[in-house]
């Protein structure tokens, strides 16, 4: 699941204090923040980000949620969500990449004690919690997990899980099951706390950048579409629909995260690509400055990974060798006197004073079914120094052998738009939206139509800066690779 997205576009978001409550269906909340909000850090290392999370990738709640929206400043988004009765605080990444939920457990080896990130690492304790049960291997959620039983099953032995990142760092552990809090959306800018249970990992021993992560989190929570996911398990008991949503703010910081139904604004979809572990959607061709690029035909839907990966744990967006060289070219016809350069041998850049949307032009990715997806320069340029810009497309034919012919647009294309994933009927949309603003939300057992509003969490956590908005919807778990 790997450590997605250095996704230089948000502002940090932070989880409202979840306490126990009656869960019924509807809209529920998480606070969010950036993992990275206010540090500057180093071009080298948000691309290495995206590298692990890549490589990480494994098989109505309101989530107010905020970022600095800068690659420079290498962003990542996390939450703070109850867990146990009585119910203690977990930070934890959040994932769009990933299927499920886990954080680090007592007596686990090699797990961090300590966070750069100013916030007090707990660990999670089965003992302590009067709602934990363990998870053994034949119980149905483990062999759903792993389509069947697991080889050595016996009676009263748990279901565990392993996971090995592309990067050489692991989580291992076991499954338990237990009370998750989170806030539900309950009138116009009105939420409740409220709970429901779930099945996550219980780490028990990490190794790699998971053990030692000066920015080190309690665990991932996975928003992906696999059965094991918190929102799948929460849809499957008849608690929240199979959907939600995110508006990352790169102006303001900050933005939306909600599980649920939308109701406003309305956002025009394109179909996901079936069958696919991630959130992929067929992109026909691209049109940059009004010129429709030429392109092979099947350059997009090329190996196992069918169509382009839409990814809020991202950062950068990654093209295939033949996309990225007819792009820049493009581009660079219509800035002839451009001079290039690469900075940390990875990105270039170059020098400009002026109004980069003046200068550069716009680029469109067009969809199925008529969608399109406008990325403004101020989007895809980001500046580094004074006058010093860099492009955010990354040449896949640069990545390793895996993601070569990989077509993955992350936060930086994704920010200032509300985008939706609507899992239960197989689709994908977007629509540029002010995210400092409000949106609306259905609850399901009422029928009522409720506004989520932008927060400011500041006051609650120093890390928090910038404005942080509502959303709504339900956690989903577990981790996607992405190999």
């Amino acid at each position: 699941m790997d450590l997605r997205r250095l996704v230089p576009l948000l502002m940090v978001l932070l989880v409202a204090q979840l306490g126990l409550a009656s869960f019924s269906l509807g809209n529920m909340i998480f606070k969010v923040q950036n993992k990275f909000a206010g540090r500057l850090r180093n071009l080298t290392e948000f691309k290495a980000h995206d590298a692990r999370r890549h490589s990480r990738l494994l098989s109505s709640v309101d989530l107010p949620l905020g970022g600095n929206g800068h690659p420079a400043e290498t962003g990542l988004y996390f939450a703070k969500i109850g867990l146990g009765h009585p119910s203690k605080d977990y930070y934890v990444q959040v994932d769009t990449g990933s299927d499920i939920l886990w954080v680090n457990c007592i007596g686990c080896d090699k797990c961090p004690t300590k966070s750069d990130l100013g916030i007090k690492l707990t660990l999670y304790d089965p003992a302590s919690s009067v709602s934990a049960a363990r998870v053994y291997c034949e119980d149905d959620f483990c062999t759903s997990t792993y389509n069947g039983i697991l080889p050595g099953c016996k009676k009263d032995l748990p279901c565990q899980y392993n996971v090995v990142y592309g990067d050489g760092s692991s989580t291992a552990g076991y499954f338990v099951r237990d009370t998750v809090q989170f806030e539900r959306v309950t009138g116009n800018h009105q939420t409740a706390l409220s709970n429901g249970t779930i099945t996550f990992g219980c780490g028990a021993q990490q190794s790699g950048g998971l053990g030692t992560s000066g920015e080190a989190l309690d665990g991932i929570l996975g928003f992906g579409q696999a059965n094991s996911s918190m929102i799948s398990q929460l849809a499957s008991a008849g608690k929240v629909k199979r959907a939600f949503a995110h508006c990352l703010d790169n102006v303001n910081g900050g933005g939306i995260f909600a599980i649920g139904e939308l109701v406003s604004p309305k956002v025009n979809t394109t179909p996901m690509v079936p069958n696919q572990s991630h959130y992929n959607v067929y992109m026909k061709e691209i049109e940059v400055g009004g010129t429709v690029l030429e392109l092979p035909t099947d350059v997009f839907d090329s190996g196992d990974r069918r169509g382009t990966i839409i990814d809020s744990g991202t950062t950068l967006a990654y093209l295939p060798e033949v996309v990225y060289d007819s792009m820049m070219n493009e581009i660079r016809s219509q800035q002839p006197g451009l001079s290039l350069h690469t900075v940390e041998e990875q990105f270039i850049c170059f020098k400009y004073s002026g109004n980069v949307d003046d200068g550069f032009p716009v680029i469109k990715f067009h969809f199925q079914d008529s969608l399109t997806l406008t990325v403004y320069p101020h989007d895809y340029l980001f500046q580094i120094s004074e006058d010093i810009w860099c492009f955010g497309w990354q040449n896949g034919g640069m990545q390793s052998k895996d993601g070569r012919d990989m077509t993955l647009l992350g936060d930086l294309v994704l920010s200032n738009k509300l985008v939706l994933y609507d899992i239960e009927n197989q689709a994908i949309g977007w629509t540029e939206y002010n995210c400092s603003s409000s949106i609306k939300v259905k609850d399901d057992k009422s029928g009522s139509v409720y506004s989520v509003g932008a927060e400011n969490l500041s006051s609650a956590s120093h890390l928090l800066s910038g404005r942080i908005a509502t959303l709504l919807s339900l956690l989903f778990a577990m981790l996607h690779r992405l190999t």
